[in-house]
């Protein structure tokens, strides 16, 4: 993601950054993650699964595995061979299976089979990186954290809300710009942004909310 040129748009002023979150809010008061889960467990799982997979391709393979494993627990039972066998269709999944078993084995031996709620013990776990602690700590916690994926970061710098070389870079400088009234749910109204309008190849301008406001300079029709 990094490795690649990415577009730079003209940087927007505050006024147009508070503008632009009023009318996310104003059109979808409360956003929420398109990953599947019936608990905390679930959604750390699905989040864990869903590194280089589509958010789509996750909730097919989460309805089989899910439907075995519901919990840490089970899930630990299952083991890293049986939970292999119910994501196949996704990628780098044997890897993932390793980390799921392993995951649930600790969060039975260290948190009860609960979820932590603190980024540290959330980043102690197998398969949980910043980005992950990050949708875990906002979906969950109600935590103003901005997880910075693909969608995020081309967005970010492409209309010029917050230009950065990394997806730290980036997070840090949406945090210091986002308005705070609008940090709880910015995660995910920016995920959804950059996943259905502000798309990578030919963005869908025609149809975006805040055309008149972000700072990319060639705008489609």
């Amino acid at each position: 993601m990094t490795g690649t040129a990415t577009a730079i748009g003209r940087r927007m002023t505050n006024a147009q950054v508070e503008e632009m979150f009023r009318r996310f809010a104003a059109a979808e008061p409360a956003p929420n993650t398109e990953l599947e889960f019936g608990s905390p467990f679930q959604l750390l799982a699905a989040v864990v699964l869903s590194a280089q997979a589509t958010d789509k391709g996750v909730n097919l393979a989460t309805r089989r595995l899910f439907a075995k494993a519901a919990t840490a627990e089970a899930m630990a039972s299952l083991g890293a061979d049986g939970i292999a066998e119910e994501i196949r269709s996704i990628g780098l999944y044997r890897n993932k299976a390793r980390n799921l078993a392993a995951l649930s084995r600790q969060l039975l031996e260290r948190h009860g089979g609960e979820v932590p709620s603190t980024r540290s013990e959330l980043e102690a776990l197998p398969g949980v990186g910043r980005k992950t602690a990050n949708v875990v700590l906002n979906t969950l916690y109600g935590e103003p954290t901005i997880a910075v994926d693909t969608h995020l970061f081309r967005l970010a710098n492409r209309t010029g809300l917050a230009p950065g070389k990394d997806v730290l870079a980036v997070e840090r400088a949406l945090l210091r710009r986002i308005p705070k009234t609008y940090l709880r749910h910015a995660h995910h109204w920016l995920i959804l942004h950059g996943r259905y309008v502000c798309t990578a190849r030919r963005p869908r301008c025609g149809r975006c909310l805040v055309r008149d406001l972000c700072g990319c300079r060639d705008k489609t029709d």
